[in-house]
């Protein structure tokens, strides 16, 4: 067990935890965001992160302040805690993304491992391979042996209480990710990013995304933190927290204040194209964008920078407190309706719900039906996993009206879309207390007939007679061949005998 990261509360794959960061002497909450500092320019101060942001931690690069004669000389004599006027725990990079940038860099995982133990680093990073996406797979092979011999290294280097990421790489091949996963998984080092997908997010490629994390995932312990390099926009963090992210790192924030945009939950808007500023943020609330317009470069950058940054954290407060309802799923669908591709990230997502659904509660408070993507959710899955469990009589009426009022049948149970057949005893527990709209969806109905078979399946010498309001042709067509079909209203009742 990794004794540095406490899991504390869950939804989907998300989950509340507490990474313990012995060498700064603090415990950073997850989801957490790592605003990026570039050590040569800083938008916002890292104190005022921490003063007026509630940073608990930040991201900075050591192969920059490495190659920078001045940065290394403070880092060096000052710290980089009191350089950079920053109490919270401070994460390093190692060069990695210049080398995916450039082709090569001059240093050994030794020797920028050394480094960032030496200037303070409170989580270091060894000097991995980002293999980018599509890349063949024999070269992402070549890419992740290289990845393997730098996680060894650091696993020789004496880092003291400073904490050490084990990146995770393998491309776009998904094997080769849950291979790199397992192998890290196995290593004594303590955070895990899954590196190289910002290319993928550049193109928004969310469906990608997810697959890469969920292969991850799978090769990864339930006690990893799990870092999402490079995943700084907050209309995905929701996404990327119920795969089981857990950290962020957001040059974001500053790198699009600096071309003039504004981030949005639900995409990224140029402030030329803003008549209103939707969002309530001091920012926002003390100017329009007219005034911001009108300010010169460096103040531009600065409000837009404080804009993002607010909104990222006040994602990530909106996400803990949907773990903490257990209303994660409804957050992530709400989010998916604000971009296509958003969209296919969610559906996705919901392709994994086989494994999401081992780690989801079991008991939450509500659930919304609020798409046919919801007919996909784990709580149905599971409902159709167990319904063998469930004590059939000889000859059970499932109706979506009410119970008949005489004894033909020896039972009569809610057909309930999407989850199908529910004893009446279970309906006041989660999920049967399902919010659904009167205007059910053939997606419903078809998961619901999908249940009905279940039952069946476990149950074949049980008459099942189902009582459907108005179902779509393609939810009837699931049912199997002995359940006797009737629309209500045309329920023969025994006196018809």
């Amino acid at each position: 067990m990794r004794e540095h990261f406490e899991l504390r509360r869950g939804d989907a794959l998300g989950r509340i935890g507490a990474l313990t960061v012995p060498r700064a002497g603090r415990t950073v909450e997850t989801p957490a965001l790592l605003p990026v500092i570039n050590p040569n320019i800083r938008t916002v101060s890292p104190a005022r992160l921490e003063a007026e942001f509630g940073a608990e931690a930040l991201i900075t690069n050591a192969y920059i302040i490495r190659k920078t004669a001045d940065l290394r000389e403070r880092a060096i004599a000052e710290g980089l805690h009191d350089m950079l006027e920053f109490s919270g725990a401070i994460f390093t990079d190692s060069g990695s993304f210049q080398l995916a940038e450039y082709g090569e860099i001059d240093v050994t995982t030794r020797e920028i491992l050394e480094f960032q133990h030496a200037i303070g680093s409170d989580v270091a990073t060894p000097v991995d391979v980002p293999t980018p996406p599509d890349a063949a797979r024999e070269a992402a092979e070549v890419d992740l042996e290289t990845t393997r011999q730098a996680l060894a290294d650091a696993e020789a280097v004496d880092t003291g209480e400073m904490l050490v990421n084990a990146p995770i790489q393998g491309s776009t091949h998904l094997d080769l990710r849950e291979e790199a996963a397992r192998h890290a998984d196995a290593t004594d080092l303590d955070v895990f990013p899954v590196g190289a997908v910002v290319p993928l997010m550049n193109d928004y490629r969310y469906a990608d995304v997810v697959d890469v994390v969920a292969a991850a995932k799978r090769g990864l312990g339930a006690d990893a933190p799990v870092h999402l390099f490079g995943a700084g926009h907050p209309m995905m963090f929701a996404l990327a927290v119920a795969m089981g992210c857990d950290v962020f790192d957001s040059a974001a924030y500053a790198i699009y204040a600096r071309d003039d945009r504004y981030l949005t939950v639900r995409g990224t808007k140029h402030l030329d194209d803003v008549d209103y500023f939707p969002c309530e943020c001091p920012v926002c609330a003390a100017n329009d964008p007219t005034d911001v317009r009108a300010a010169d470069d460096d103040e531009r950058e600065r409000l837009l920078a404080e804009h993002n940054l607010h909104v990222s954290y006040g994602e990530l407060r909106r996400i803990k407190n949907a773990i903490r309802e257990g209303s994660l799923l409804e957050l992530v669908e709400t989010r998916a309706r604000g971009h296509p591709t958003m969209l296919d990230g969610y559906r996705a997502l919901l392709d994994h719900t086989a494994e999401i659904e081992r780690h989801d509660p079991a008991s939450k408070g509500a659930f919304f039906y609020c798409s046919a993507e919801s007919a996909r959710r784990p709580e149905v899955v599971r409902h159709h996993d167990r319904i063998g469990r469930l004590d059939a009589p000889a000859r059970l009426l499932v109706t979506a009206g009410s119970a008949p009022s005489d004894d033909y049948f020896d039972a009569a149970w809610r057909l309930l879309p999407p989850f199908g057949p529910v004893p009446r005893a279970l309906s006041e527990t989660y999920p049967f207390t399902a919010e659904l709209p009167d205007r059910t969806d053939a997606a419903a109905c078809q998961a619901a007939a999908r249940g009905v078979a279940a039952l069946v399946d476990a149950n074949p010498a049980t008459d099942v007679t189902v009582a459907h309001d108005d179902w779509p042709a393609s939810a009837l067509a699931l049912l199997p061949d002995s359940v006797t079909v009737e629309r209500l209203g045309a329920r023969r009742d025994r006196d018809d005998d």
